[in-house]
């Protein structure tokens, strides 16, 4: 393994399920920002962001990234907002950083599935985070057109 691989992109992308695959087959530890969040503060990325706003939330999961890349290599599924904080995205440059996409309706359409974030705006999300993601992005998988085991291979062949 080359180091920290993080995975990042919007919601619905797939990248804690990319991850997971990633970090199985690799053989190494696996870390997504939900998971930290209630492991660390109690509470889900909704109820933090019910309780304390939107910036407490973010600032939350750019402790998950930054703490993550200061242990041991792992897979690392980063909360979107993270990439719209200057010190991960200088942290970001030290580790392989996988940019998991797909087209904006693709997102929209796996977000209602759930309720995670019922008011979900991809192409809201994309405007202000897409040029970050650009900037920090080792690699890019449209995953769209490709399985989650297909994308491992992807990553794998990029490594």
């Amino acid at each position: 393994m080359v180091g920290h691989i993080v995975m990042i992109g919007l919601m619905g992308s797939g990248k804690s399920t990319v991850g997971r695959l990633l970090a199985e087959r690799l053989g190494v530890e696996f870390s997504d920002s939900d998971a930290y969040l209630q492991a660390v503060h109690g509470l889900s990325a909704r109820e933090i962001a019910a309780r304390d706003g939107a910036d407490v939330l973010h600032e939350h999961e750019a402790e998950h990234v930054l703490a993550g890349l200061s242990g041991p290599p792992q897979v690392i599924a980063a909360a979107a907002s993270t990439v719209e904080d200057p010190r991960v995205r200088d942290a970001l440059r030290r580790a392989f950083t996988v940019w998991v996409d797909a087209p904006d309706d693709v997102l929209a359409r796996r977000m209602r599935s759930g309720d995670h974030r019922p008011d979900f705006a991809p192409a809201a999300m994309r405007a202000r985070r897409e040029p970050h993601f650009r900037e920090v992005a080792t690699l890019r998988l449209d995953v769209s057109t490709a399985s989650p085991e297909e994308s491992v291979e992807s990553v794998c062949e990029a490594l």
